[in-house]
C-alpha cells in the first residue's frame, strides 16, 4: 500500500508543521502509521520528521512543497498515487483586507492551496483506497464555510471544502473508504 518497505499504514498530512497538522501528524505516529510530511518550511518539516521518528519509531518522511505551486502539488499528486491510508488535507490559508483591495496573487495562492490542492490531492489519493476498501480523507475546512461574512475568498474556499467533502461522503466511494471535514471554530 505505501511507497516505503514498511508495512505500517501511511498517513500522509499537508501543513503539519503548527497547529491541528502537528496534532495529526503526531496522532497519527502514535498510533504506528509512518508518515509524509508536506509543508513549506523544510527546515520545521525535517525537525518534524526527526521528532516522529525518534519519539514513536515509525519512517516520517518530509515532502517540502508550497500546494499554491502546480509542479509541487503534482509531486504530491504522485506520493499519493503511490498509496496511502490517510489524507489530512489540513494546509490552507487566510488573507486580510477585502476581496476588491487584496492583491489577485495571493487570491490565486490561497486559492492554491485551499481549493486546488485539496481537490487534486483528493483525487490522487482515492484510487488507491478505492481499490483497497479501506481509507480516509479529513478535508480541514472552518466554522467560517458555514457562515457568510466579510473578507476575501477565504469564507468561500472553505465553503467548498465543506460542501466538497460532503458530496464525496454521499456518493458511492466503495465500503471502508471515508470522508471527514473538519469544521473549527474562531
Amino acid at each position: 500500500m505505501a511507497a516505503t518497505n514498511s508495512v505500517r499504514p501511511v498517513a500522509l498530512i499537508t501543513g503539519p508543521t503548527s497547529g491541528l497538522g502537528g496534532g495529526f501528524a503526531r496522532k497519527y505516529a502514535s498510533l504506528g502509521y509512518d508518515v509524509v510530511l508536506v509543508a513549506r518550511d523544510e527546515q520545521r518539516l525535517v525537525a518534524l520528521a526527526d521528532e516522529l521518528t525518534c519519539r514513536f519509531g515509525v519512517h516520517a518522511e518530509a515532502l517540502p512543497a508550497d500546494l499554491s505551486d502546480t509542479a509541487d502539488r503534482a509531486r504530491v499528486a504522485d506520493r499519493l498515487a503511490a498509496g496511502v491510508s490517510v489524507l489530512v488535507n489540513n494546509a490552507g490559508f487566510a488573507t486580510a483586507g477585502e476581496f476588491w483591495t487584496a492583491a489577485p496573487e495571493l487570491l490565486h495562492s490561497q486559492l492554491g492551496v485551499n481549493v486546488t490542492a485539496v481537490r487534486e490531492l483528493t483525487r490522487a489519493a482515492l484510487p488507491s483506497m478505492i481499490e483497497a476498501g479501506a481509507g480516509t480523507v479529513v478535508n480541514v475546512a472552518s466554522v467560517a464555510g458555514l457562515v457568510s461574512g466579510r473578507g476575501s475568498t477565504y469564507l468561500a474556499s472553505k465553503a467548498w471544502g465543506v460542501s466538497f467533502t460532503e458530496g464525496l461522503a454521499n456518493g458511492f466511494l466503495g465500503p471502508g473508504v471515508r470522508q471527514h471535514g473538519l469544521c473549527p471554530g474562531f
